[in-house]
């Protein structure tokens, strides 16, 4: 049964919802228009004069060979990223939901990572896998490897998706724990009477009911790629080597910041957001079904 809370008049639920609201309209709506605003203007060098020119903006990002190679680079970090990321959170649920001794401080030493900050996690990679000074950088070049994430493309892309997905496992792992410790113990006893066992059991019974579970965080990890992912490979590459590690939202830097195209990266913006709503969208509307 539904339960509503009655207030007796209209002052009191507007200065609950004040905060809220005055946070939203400052730091969404606001920037928001002001991003929507910049994108159909082409502003000069200095920032001083402004010229209305339509959509001529997000036409020649969607006719560049850049914006393209940047929005296929994005779509690859963040499948990669997704995958390894729930990947390991799930098979680390898994082994911590036995009932194994000191389970409790496994499971804190697994949820650590998520508390360190994206930039500190560019910093401690930095100290492992740095040409000169790595220490694992060395080890592997001891071994005839050679992993240099400052000149090569392919190892800047791979170090990122590495770091990216290490800092999102502890993230997965608290959400599917919860998932797997939410599944009934009737089911659990009556598949193994029926003779479902192991991975058979885990994939007929098990993983089903951790289906809502799972598009919950597909959704969630593209978004942390696609978009929060921006301080560790900023600090960590910059974009580069060249712009093997330019994602969407570090394009919308670089184009804004350092090279002060705001018309452009104000596009880009707009269109980062777009995709946003449309991600929330379709999160809130499937797991609104999956919940009714």
């Amino acid at each position: 049964m539904e339960r509503r809370t009655l207030f007796g008049g209209r002052l009191l639920p507007a200065v609950l919802v004040a905060p809220q609201l005055a946070i939203t309209i400052l730091f969404f709506l606001l920037p928001a228009w002001r991003a929507f605003s910049e994108s159909v203007q082409a502003t000069d060098a200095f920032g001083l004069n402004t010229t209305f020119v339509g959509l001529a903006n997000f036409r020649a990002l969607l006719d560049s060979p850049v914006y393209q190679a940047a929005l296929l680079r994005t779509i690859a970090f963040c499948a990669a990223v997704t995958v390894l990321s729930m990947a390991g959170g799930l098979v680390l649920a898994c082994f911590a939901n036995r009932g194994i001794r000191g389970q409790s401080v496994y499971r804190v030493l697994l949820i650590w990572p998520y508390a360190i900050a994206p930039a500190l996690a560019s910093v401690i990679f930095v100290f492992l896998l740095q040409p000169q000074i790595g220490l694992l950088s060395n080890g592997l070049a001891r071994l005839g490897i050679d992993f240099n994430y400052a000149t090569n493309g392919n190892d800047a892309f791979g170090l990122i998706v590495l770091i990216a997905a290490w800092k999102q496992v502890s993230y997965n792992f608290i959400f599917y724990l919860a998932g797997l410790q939410s599944v009934p113990a009737s089911v659990i006893e009556a598949a193994t009477l029926d003779g479902a066992r192991g991975f058979y059991r885990f994939r007929t019974v098990i993983w089903p009911l951790l289906a809502p579970t799972t598009f919950f965080l597909l959704v969630i990890n593209t978004v942390y790629a696609a978009f929060d992912a921006f301080a560790l490979i900023f600090a960590l590459t910059g974009g580069g080597p060249g712009s093997s590690t330019t994602t969407l939202v570090v394009k919308v830097y670089r184009d804004g910041v350092i090279n002060l195209d705001l018309g452009g990266s104000a596009a880009q913006s707009v269109i980062l957001m777009a995709l946003i709503v449309v991600l929330t969208t379709i999160q809130f509307r499937y797991t609104g079904k999956r919940a009714t």
